[in-house]
């Protein structure tokens, strides 16, 4: 499918409520050996000393204790914002995300954000060759930024959906590498494994629809084309290579907004954002929340979305 057919039929796409998407559409048969349990998903807390973040996100993360959960998965965009930055506030904004998040006494699996890219743009001051240019800072702090692992029978793949192109840009990409590891993971975990997906660029979004009502959308500080930067150009590619397999659910980050789609049988999540509209209040009506990810024995996902009260200052 190119991808005008693919926006066109995103145009379309019904967009369900977090838990009521046909239950014949969302449920896996038995598989040996699966057991349920819940994780905590959050997304986007873009932390700054600005804007009260810092003390949004202890908040926040202050509502994870006493949640049943295994783990916390993080969406992406830590930070705010390691783009265009020098070294020092880098570093500072890193150190306050380390502080404010060791309150979460959960095992955290991290996914990496554009945001949390180092000094790629050219006002950053940053050179290629400084030792943490790119993704080396967040490889440095929070390990690959792709990879997949196993949880009571699950298959996770976490994908780097951040493509960083020479001229010093970037757009949302999961390129010809990352779709072969992708292929050869799947098919080593095999047909029958039921698999989840994170993903912090969504490869579906009801967003695009709104490319041409840019009103509020303006204040997304992306770079190059918008529809470029705010879903996986080439998610084509890779929902060709997950039809083959028992994806249960894809889980994304990035736009902000909360919301479901299914397309090609295939479900796709979107968090809405810790930061909201990047602590500014709510984004296109989804407030600053989190997921409770519930996976089934039997197959089936169940998305929880909570808010913890934040209220902007602005």
């Amino acid at each position: 499918m190119q991808r005008r057919e693919l926006l066109k039929t995103l145009a379309l796409a019904g967009v369900a409520s977090a838990f009521g998407v046909r239950s014949g559409m969302l449920q896996a048969s038995a598989v040996e050996k699966v057991e349920g349990f819940s994780f905590i998903f959050f997304t986007d807390t873009h932390i700054q000393p600005e804007l009260r973040a810092a003390d949004g996100c202890r908040t926040c993360f202050s509502r994870f204790t006493g949640i049943p959960a295994d783990f916390a998965m993080c969406g992406g965009d830590l930070v705010y914002d390691a783009l265009g930055v020098d070294g020092t506030r880098a570093r500072l904004l890193w150190d306050l995300y380390k502080e404010t998040s060791a309150s979460i006494h959960l095992p955290i699996h991290y996914t990496i954000g554009n945001h949390d890219v180092f000094g790629i743009l050219t006002k950053s001051g940053i050179a290629p060759s400084d030792p943490e240019y790119g993704k080396k800072a967040f490889e440095d702090r929070y390990g690959p930024t792709h990879y997949s692992f196993d949880h009571k029978g699950w298959h996770f793949v976490v994908l780097d959906s951040i493509g960083v192109h020479p001229d010093r840009s970037w757009t949302g990409e999961i390129g010809g590498a990352q779709i072969a590891w992708l292929k050869a993971d799947l098919e080593k975990t095999g047909k029958q494994t039921p698999v989840l997906v994170v993903t912090h660029i969504p490869l579906v979004t009801g967003a695009v629809n709104y490319v041409s009502r840019p009103e509020w959308l303006n204040r997304t500080p992306n770079v190059g084309s918008l529809v470029n930067t705010l879903m996986v150009t080439d998610a084509t590619e890779v929902i060709d290579v997950l039809l083959g397999y028992n994806v249960r659910g894809v889980l994304q980050g990035h736009t902000h907004i909360n919301e479901e789609i299914v397309f090609r049988n295939l479900r796709f999540s979107t968090s809405g954002a810790v930061c909201g509209d990047w602590w500014k209040g709510p984004r296109a009506g989804s407030a600053e929340g989190y997921s409770i990810v519930t996976l089934g024995a039997d197959g089936g996902m169940r998305r929880e979305y909570r808010t913890y009260g934040f209220r902007a200052s602005v």
